[in-house]
């Protein structure tokens, strides 16, 4: 079974690759060499939900529901638990999160009729932004401060997509629904305004995210087996 989510950029980004391009940028994005086109390592976007499911658990806890146990369980089948034998490894695979299958087969076919370079792609898709520390007495820009940073530009959409080693039960999906609600931002400088996003899971398509979560509330209420 394969599951997708959609994301949608509600704010510039950066989804960063950990370092920058002497004399252009201190913080380069994450983009294939060959298209030019930016995505978010699926290793990156599982952390995040993970975090997410993290203090879902822990709210969950707190308020002492009943259903507790159950999705702990189905957190364990989503990411995993620390521990070296193989059931305790995460039934979900989470793929990097890339722009539509559509948009990235016309890049590609323009790339090799030699219309696009990987360059032209890549800045048609981002901004170059430059922000400089200031000093907190005086207001004025701290000496050497200066850094610059790519951006992903706002409403550039991506898809990734989930397999599963076995078909995930209706209190794993709503969970997952749950945390995939729960993920509002991403990216570096995603603590200051950066990296906004809207978040949907899908099934081949269909947005499942409202049904799935509206049983993740029954759970939590034990309104629902």
């Amino acid at each position: 079974m394969a599951l997708q989510i959609y994301l949608r950029l509600k704010s510039d980004a950066t989804f960063g690759r950990g370092d920058g391009v002497a004399g252009l940028v201190d913080e380069e994005v994450e983009y294939d060499i060959s298209t030019g086109l930016p995505f978010l390592r699926g290793r990156t976007l599982k952390g995040l939900l993970a975090e997410e499911c993290a203090n879902i658990l822990f709210a969950l806890r707190k308020q002492n529901v009943p259903t507790y146990a159950r999705f702990e369980q189905a957190a364990k089948f989503l990411f995993g638990q620390p521990g070296s034998t193989l059931k305790d490894d995460a039934m979900m695979h989470v793929g990097p999160a890339l722009l539509p299958e559509e948009l990235r087969r016309a890049v590609e076919a323009d790339i090799k009729r030699g219309n696009l370079t990987p360059a032209d792609v890549l800045e048609s898709l981002t901004a170059i932004r430059r922000q400089t520390a200031v000093d907190e007495e005086t207001g004025a820009p701290e000496e050497g401060s200066l850094r610059s940073m790519r951006v992903i530009l706002r409403n550039t959409p991506f898809v990734a997509r989930l397999d599963f080693d076995r078909d995930p039960d209706d209190i794993a999906k709503a969970l997952l629904a749950a945390c995939v609600l729960s993920l509002r931002r991403a990216g570096t400088g995603r603590n200051r305004g950066r990296g906004r996003l809207m978040a949907r899971l899908c099934d081949e398509g269909r947005d499942i995210t409202d049904e799935c979560f509206r049983h993740f509330q029954q759970l939590v209420k034990g309104e629902a087996q």
